[in-house]
């Protein structure tokens, strides 16, 4: 399959979405330290244009592109032009003169990405990796890898629970809009009603305002970053107040299904939002959804430069 940009989840059709979750699947061997697609994307070059800090995200698109064999020239906003008051869309003509081909995108403003794109040669493709609080569709994607790989392809049998700052979360937007396009049985959100958005993003949900009650009997338990660097003052309580009503631990867990799996797209809050025994635990798959990371991002940089 093509893309000439990967923008948004809801971009894409459902036979888009499960093209890229197969192709994730199959490159997961050379994701994790094969050469043998060196050759793929030789004389291409990739520019991840963060404008926000980044581990996960940042670091395996870096890798990703290399496996794949492309140029990657970094770009630290901490030693650009920007610090001099260049704007974001000179700052990435500049580096599309230079033959970038490609740019990963990461942006605190919503609408400044396709901003970019569209002040952007035509060739040019862009990839969002998480774009204010609007999208972050290759977490979506990865995402959907974990759960398919532990729970099979028909996501019509799941309760998949999604739970904590939804209002601020790209992640948790992305996931809702591929879990619909993939016909998740039931979606579940749960959360203080001062995090939840009221702009359609919940539409087809279940919102459950007791964190036992949206738990119990679930399949796969995604919890969220309580992202305080977004909020207003006086959107919640204490952190301690915030974990007795939502906060992820053994007992709440318990109360899922008994192979239920637990998500988190990071970075972790420990003692927030989830406790230390269940993020280390057993029915945990946070570090499997870093390593998907990579072979996703593969896919997309394929999709991409195959257009």
């Amino acid at each position: 399959m093509s893309l000439h940009h990967l923008l948004s989840i809801a971009d894409l059709e459902r036979r888009q979405l499960r093209a890229l979750l197969d192709r994730a699947q199959e490159l997961r061997h050379q994701a994790l330290g094969g050469t043998g697609l060196r050759g793929t994307l030789q004389g291409r070059t990739v520019c991840p244009l963060f404008f926000e800090a980044s581990t996960r995200t940042r670091s395996s698109f870096m890798l990703a592109a290399t496996r794949l064999g492309a140029d990657v020239l970094p770009f630290e906003v901490a030693n650009s032009s920007g610090k001099k008051g260049e704007t974001a869309i000179d700052t990435m003509r500049t580096l599309e003169a230079m033959g970038v081909d490609c740019f990963v995108v990461r942006t605190a403003i919503d609408g400044e990405l396709r901003a970019l794109v569209a002040a952007a040669k035509p060739e040019t493709r862009f990839i969002n990796a998480g774009d204010g609080r609007s999208n972050h569709p290759t977490q979506g994607l990865l995402d959907m890898l974990t759960i398919r790989q532990h729970k099979g392809m028909d996501f019509s049998r799941l309760n998949v629970v999604i739970a904590g700052d939804i209002l601020h979360s790209r992640v948790a937007r992305s996931g809702l809009q591929a879990l619909k396009i993939l016909g998740c049985g039931e979606i579940r959100v749960c959360g203080p009603d001062s995090l939840m958005p009221s702009d359609g993003t919940l539409d087809g949900c279940k919102h459950l305002s007791r964190f036992d009650e949206a738990v119990a009997g679930a399949d796969v338990v995604m919890m969220l970053r309580l992202q305080r660097e977004r909020m207003e003052q006086g959107l919640v309580g204490s952190s301690e107040s915030y974990f007795n009503d939502y906060g992820l631990d053994p007992r709440r867990l318990a109360l899922a299904a008994p192979d239920a799996i637990v998500m988190h797209p990071g970075p972790m809050n420990r003692g927030v939002e989830i406790a230390d025994a269940v993020a280390d635990g057993d029915q945990s798959v946070i570090f499997e959804q870093v390593s998907n990371g990579v072979s996703v991002r593969m896919a997309v940089l394929q999709a991409v430069f195959a257009a």
